[in-house]
């Protein structure tokens, strides 16, 4: 079933991943496959309009969730899980480390310490593949928490949604997909017609 996000909110952060996120020209992705566009959301979501725009719709989800944790693999995760405390969510915000760290505390996961079966909501800036992902829900699955659901900003529509409910076993739900960024993307041919067009892509 559709999600019905806050309606303005969702458009001002989609009229800013437009105006400042889309890349055009050859990159690597972190999967290592090669685009011919890149979506950097950092470069929206890390500007005022952005950043305020998507602390509202994060916010919202989490407590639609009853999520009293949020965040994800850094660096992705990291400013999204900022906003979540921007826009008021009554939750935990941390940052999982791709290594445990060496020294210190030697943690992998950092801020407020997790409980056993804390409702965390994952959240990533782009879903590709889901790879980042995967290894966010591993971390957490380790502190023996509970996943609630995933949230991207943007799907780019390669398959990383399925691959992340099944390890989450728990709804994805990406407030904007490729095909609403970059709807002239080249790679989008053939595929179109298979996919609902609008909204968000996932819920529960």
């Amino acid at each position: 079933m559709p999600v019905q996000l806050p309606t303005g909110a969702r458009e001002r952060l989609l009229a800013e991943l437009r105006a400042h996120a889309l890349v055009i020209g050859e990159v690597r992705l972190t999967s290592g496959a090669t685009s011919q566009y890149l979506i950097d959301a950092k470069r929206a979501i890390l500007r005022p309009a952005g950043f305020a725009a998507l602390a509202e719709l994060v916010a919202w989800q989490a407590e639609r969730w009853g999520a009293s944790a949020v965040g994800g693999l850094t660096m992705g995760a990291d400013p999204i899980a900022c906003a979540a405390l921007a826009g008021g969510a009554r939750v935990k915000a941390f940052f999982v480390r791709k290594e445990a760290k060496q020294h210190g505390l030697a943690r992998r996961i950092e801020g407020p310490p997790l409980e056993p079966g804390e409702r965390c909501m994952v959240v990533e800036d782009v879903v590709t593949t889901g790879g980042s992902t995967l290894r966010a829900i591993e971390a957490l699955r380790e502190q023996r928490a509970e996943i609630c659901g995933v949230l991207a900003v943007c799907d780019r529509l390669a398959g990383g949604a399925g691959a992340i409910e099944r390890a989450a076993a728990a709804p994805f739900l990406a407030l904007t997909t490729i095909d609403e960024v970059y709807p002239e993307r080249p790679d989008r041919a053939g595929d179109a017609a298979a996919r609902p067009e609008g909204g968000a892509s996932a819920g529960g």
